[in-house]
């Protein structure tokens, strides 16, 4: 960790000023070691109004500035955090706990997110155009827009949030996760060297932080990342306002396995998805289903996977796999797989040795286990896979739909035309077929049933950050 000074204290930006918390300060946890890493300012609900004032003074000038300029804008956001690529990829290994090279990826990732974003089209859409008269739809900025992002992607899901309102012309309030503030912190001082004072703060803070920013009345927008409870209760307070709301929420993914499918080709594929940042991503596969004449010899191909896992501190070379980001989390899961083993349920894999010190499950195969398990029907958001067995693909279907929730799902099989049959049936927001958990910028992503309201990502997301606005021309 040469390139980081742990030492100092992370400051806020409020109205384009770094600034010390009025709330004292947070300790941030390293999940690898269970140790303090660094220390971070932690705001008021005064700085919390203030910074709101803040971005109501500077939207004015910002919803003005030009699209062009707003695009180039973005693309020296963009190259800011190339620059501090390192720094930031080091940050989210503390913060976060993943290795290295994932961290690296998810930098990656913000860089090619606001380049895309930055190349978008604010589009005005020509309804009539007659003799008479013309009628247009215009796009307005909203406001300010309130930003609330998790700890399981620090770094990716503040570019998701405040690149768009950015570019579509409003200003933002960022409050990051407690346990991963770090990157984002960086990533918000980057932004403020490009843009003007307000356009752009973060607040550090606790749920009381979050609660003012959904329900303030100059708040126009929030966007949230995040648990369903959080999101109810956000959804909840945006009520009197009638503020627009994007609401990426939890998930319980399941994949298919047909009994066509290529368990050489799949198995590696299918444990990468499901264990993701381990398993700490909302579109992780998170349940498997596997026909009955395939399952024993899929689960344990899975099961020799995750045996050969390096499980340890990101920040060491050899590390393939890292720890659940907090205590919570970690208590939840395990308490998650004790559950499953006491009702009958075996382990394929989980018995390696891990570091004594820190948060760290090695990744759980779990076969063997009735529908109604707690494993099974609540989202795990750790490293843990269940694999369920089946017979009967309209079965199979019907209890990957058996959820209240509807995130994503996945079909696995050789018969491509098969495979997007019964994708199709599956009651989610976006569907895969012999992939998962794969999110690009250029495709709109959202969530059915109790996993969000609204997209983001492409020209829909962009939208999401707007006000529709119909303007009737008579040609006199």
């Amino acid at each position: 960790m040469q390139h980081l000074n742990m030492q100092n204290q992370f400051k806020l930006i409020i109205n384009g000023q770094s600034c010390l918390g009025e709330s004292g300060e947070l300790e941030i946890i390293n999940p690898a070691t269970a140790i303090v890493a660094a220390k971070c300012a932690q705001a008021s609900i005064a700085q919390v109004n203030q910074a709101i004032e803040a971005a109501k003074q500077a939207f004015g000038s910002w919803q003005r500035s030009s699209h062009e300029e707003r695009k180039s804008i973005l693309n020296k956001i963009a190259d800011g955090i190339e620059q501090h690529a390192e720094t930031l990829a080091e940050l989210i290994v503390v913060e976060q706990g993943k290795p290295l090279a994932l961290a690296q990826m998810e930098v990656q990732g913000a860089i090619g997110w606001t380049r895309y974003t930055a190349s978008l089209e604010m589009p005005v859409d020509i309804i009539e155009d007659s003799e008479q008269k013309r009628i247009e739809r215009h796009y307005q900025p909203l406001g300010v827009v309130a930003s609330i992002t998790p700890w399981n992607w620090p770094l990716m899901i503040a570019v998701w949030h405040i690149m768009p309102a950015l570019r579509a012309g409003n200003v933002v309030i960022n409050k990051p996760s407690e346990f991963t503030p770090l990157a984002t912190l960086k990533l918000c001082e980057i932004i403020q060297q490009e843009v003007p004072a307000g356009v752009i703060s973060i607040l550090v803070g606790k749920g009381d932080v979050g609660e003012v920013l959904s329900t303030h009345p100059d708040i126009a927008k929030v966007v949230f990342t995040g648990s369903t409870k959080t999101g109810q209760h956000i959804m909840s307070g945006a009520v009197k306002t009638l503020k627009h709301l994007t609401l990426e929420l939890g998930g319980n993914d399941a994949g298919i396995v047909l009994p066509d499918a290529d368990l050489d080709q799949i198995a590696k594929r299918i444990f990468n998805v499901a264990f993701l940042n381990a398993g700490q991503t909302c579109a992780a596969l998170k349940r498997l289903y596997v026909h009955e004449s395939q399952y024993d010899a899929l689960a344990q191909k899975l099961a020799d996977i995750a045996n050969g896992q390096n499980v340890g501190d990101g920040m060491v070379a050899e590390t393939t796999f890292g720890p659940v980001q907090n205590q919570m989390q970690y208590q939840k899961v395990k308490a998650l797989i004790a559950d499953a083993l006491a009702q009958g349920a075996k382990a394929l894999s989980g018995d390696q040795t891990v570091p004594e010190q820190g948060y760290f499950i090695a990744p759980t195969i779990l076969t063997g286990l009735d529908e109604s398990c707690r494993v099974v029907q609540e989202e795990q958001f750790g490293p843990v896979l269940p694999i369920l067995k089946y017979s009967d693909i309209d079965d199979a279907i019907a209890r990957a739909n058996a959820s209240e929730f509807g995130l994503g799902g996945s079909i696995w099989s050789s018969d491509l035309k098969a495979a997007q049959f019964y994708a199709s049936q599956l009651q989610c927001g976006t569907v895969w077929v012999n992939t998962h958990a794969e999110i690009v910028p250029h495709a709109p992503f959202g969530g059915w049933k109790m996993s969000g309201l609204g997209a983001e990502f492409g020209l829909e997301g962009l939208l999401e950050n707007t006000v529709g606005q119909t303007v009737h021309i008579n040609k006199i």
